[in-house]
């Protein structure tokens, strides 16, 4: 291998190792990871809009869960926590903090939910369960625990 390459292969380790470094100052600072992400698992309690303010205060989102790795990851929290999902902006239209669309039949919900009861619950919560079906709609202006994400 000539010099330059050799150069080339350490700059890259240390790149990486410096990008390892900072991942696990952050985890170390009250956040927690898995995979390429962290997670910050709030002590206080806020309804659904003041937790979302919160997590981008802290350059975060309510966590948006996209695997059944991370719902298993998100589910060994006891909570109740709030989640990024809710049909605030029309009923039964189930979005995402990033505005995806979450499609009918998916999703990791309770037995008979989500069911808008009093018609009144258009946010999502979870809570540890001995299933991985942990969701639930529930009303927005509740004040419940939260768990933020962003990118590792």
């Amino acid at each position: 291998m000539k010099k330059y390459q050799l150069q080339e292969n350490y700059n890259n380790c240390r790149a990486t190792n410096e990008q390892l470094k900072e991942r696990l100052k952050a985890c170390s600072q009250g956040w927690k990871c898995f995979k390429s992400k962290q997670y910050y698992i709030s002590t206080e309690r806020k309804s659904w809009t003041e937790s979302q303010k919160d997590c981008k205060e802290r350059g975060a989102d309510l966590v948006i869960i996209n695997s059944k790795e991370e719902q298993g990851f998100i589910s060994q929290f006891t909570g109740p926590f709030w989640i990024g999902l809710s049909d605030r902006e029309r009923e039964g239209t189930w979005k995402w903090v990033d505005g995806t669309t979450l499609q009918e039949g998916q999703g990791y919900w309770k037995e008979s939910q989500p069911d808008n009861f009093q018609k009144n619950e258009n946010c999502v919560e979870t809570r540890k369960t001995n299933s991985q079906k942990t969701w639930n709609d529930f009303q927005c202006d509740e004040k419940l625990s939260w768990i933020c994400e962003k990118e590792g």
